[in-house]
């Protein structure tokens, strides 16, 4: 089943100017719009959501709005620079998210996800991506995904949500209560429909087809079977001008996945042969199908490091082609590299002198394709007493910082990401506990080692600047080995409230 992402910029023209002038800019809270000419009129083309809450409109003379808001930023439209800016965000996209990206103007992208949503956590998690990153740019999102383009388009629009997951095949009953305006049609089928007494999407739908077709044409059936998921509609990706590509046409359309891995092998082949010829790896292909129904399948695979060999690579793709529904035949196949990246030689290493490093990079990239690339990571130390900040999470195959671990005092296997609050009986200042009670459980201590005192970092926050925590190895007598603290110094206040925790489980 295709899913498809509507991405949606309500305030894009006024964003993409007020990222452009920088500081320059009018205050975010200071009402703005922008004005082109329409004849001898000058109109608004676009306000940002301060000057539509004071109830100005797109389509009023600037004059009218400069009269009903005191202190207006009127500035000029620049529809060009807006429409270039969107194709340049469809790249970001493009290179990011999904193989299959387009501009739907004037203030959104299409995106097909079919199949790639796993590599980045989940359909949610995805939308809230983009939504998030778009947002730290200064670009106001929303963005939604169903079935078809249609769907997907209504519901980031009309449906007062940041994110919106239309659930497979529930594209239906999502537009049934959104306002007729949803549709993309033409205002005069709208206002003609409006006049007529319809309101909603289910009120067409229980309609009979006929009429309709009869009063406003057939856009009207089209765009109903587009939002209610029952008609396909095609999306021309965007290409970037540099791309690296080769493709394969075929007079018969094939199907059968035996053929479709044998011609993927040989589309790898010339690709790595021109990939050579620049010096570069591929870490990120993407293989598109057309198929003779004028529908696209897309497959994406990435790679921990630039590569460029042939059999690695054709392994990644051929592992996907059971996610390719073929339909009625394919007709043409395309290979590009979505990311490439220089790929440096590697020396070969004689075993008489040393031995070669282990090569666990097409691992990586077997189970990043299966799992996604954000749930493979690896911890990295980070130059801090204070345990929970001592790591970070980083890609697999990521270079080495040189930063080393800490070795004058053991680390548990297992730490919690929030330390759990126990019962336990200790002498203080100093002693370890003699027994605690976690989740229920009453452990009485059988060997201790301790205590490792740990400072706040006061430099990032006041409130740390007296903190303290001193923390203790513990064996049970079931032979379990904890980490504990006790929050505070065992004598002042000032520097912890002297209760315990459980931070980490050893082995």
């Amino acid at each position: 089943m295709p899913r498809v992402v509507s991405l949606f910029l309500p305030s894009w023209s006024t964003d993409r100017l007020r990222r452009k002038l920088g500081d320059v800019s009018p205050p975010p809270d200071k009402p703005l719009v922008l004005v082109g000419r329409q004849g001898n009129r000058r109109l608004v083309t676009a306000a940002d959501r301060a000057a539509l809450e004071f109830g100005l409109r797109i389509g009023m003379p600037a004059t009218q709005a400069q009269a009903l808001v005191k202190g207006l930023a009127v500035m000029d439209a620049e529809p060009e620079a807006d429409t270039e800016a969107l194709e340049r965000l469809a790249l970001w996209a493009l290179r990011r998210y999904a193989p299959i990206v387009a501009v739907d103007p004037p203030d959104g992208l299409v995106i097909d996800t079919t199949g790639a949503d796993h590599l980045h956590g989940g359909e949610k998690v995805m939308l809230a991506d983009m939504v998030e990153r778009l947002g730290e740019a200064g670009i106001t999102a929303r963005a939604a995904v169903a079935d078809s383009w249609g769907a997907a388009h209504a519901v980031a629009r009309y449906v007062r949500q940041s994110v919106g997951v239309v659930a497979v095949n529930a594209s239906r009953d999502a537009v049934l209560p959104l306002p007729v305006a949803a549709l993309r049609l033409p205002d005069a089928i709208v206002s003609g429909l409006r006049v007529l007494g319809f309101g909603t999407v289910g009120e067409l739908l229980k309609q009979p087809r006929a009429p309709l077709t009869l009063r406003f044409g057939p856009e009207l059936g089209r765009r109903l079977d587009q939002a209610s998921g029952r008609l396909a509609e095609p999306i021309e990706p965007v290409r970037p001008a540099d791309v690296l590509e080769v493709k394969r046409t075929f007079g018969e359309p094939i199907g059968a996945a035996e053929t479709i891995a044998r011609y993927v092998g040989k589309l790898v082949q010339s690709l790595c042969a021109e990939l050579e010829t620049k010096g570069l790896g591929a870490r990120r292909l993407d293989l598109l199908l057309c198929r003779v129904d004028n529908r696209m399948e897309a497959i994406r695979v990435g790679t921990a490091l630039p590569v460029r060999d042939v059999k690695r690579l054709t392994r990644l793709l051929c592992d996907k082609i059971e996610t390719v529904d073929p339909g009625f035949g394919i007709e043409l196949m395309r290979l590009s590299v979505a990311l490439a990246e220089p790929l440096i030689p590697r020396q070969t290493i004689s075993s008489l002198v040393e031995q070669p490093d282990a090569e666990i990079s097409d691992l990586i990239d077997i189970l990043g394709n299966r799992v996604g690339e954000e749930r493979l990571y690896r911890f990295a130390p980070v130059a801090s007493d204070v345990p929970e900040r001592s790591f970070r999470r980083v890609a697999p195959a990521a270079m080495e910082t040189g930063d080393a671990w800490p070795d004058h005092w053991p680390r548990p296997a297992r730490l919690f990401a929030v330390p759990e609050r126990i019962e336990a009986i200790a002498l203080l200042p100093d002693h370890p506990p003699a027994s605690f009670t976690w989740r229920g459980i009453r452990r009485r201590v059988k060997r201790a080692d301790g205590p490792e005192r740990v400072f706040g970092e006061w430099w990032k926050r006041d409130v740390e600047l007296a903190a303290v925590r001193d923390y203790f190895q513990v064996e049970d007598e079931s032979g379990e080995r904890f980490w504990l603290y006790r929050a505070g110094d065992g004598e002042d206040a000032a520097t912890g409230s002297h209760r315990w925790f459980l931070h980490g489980i050893f082995g």
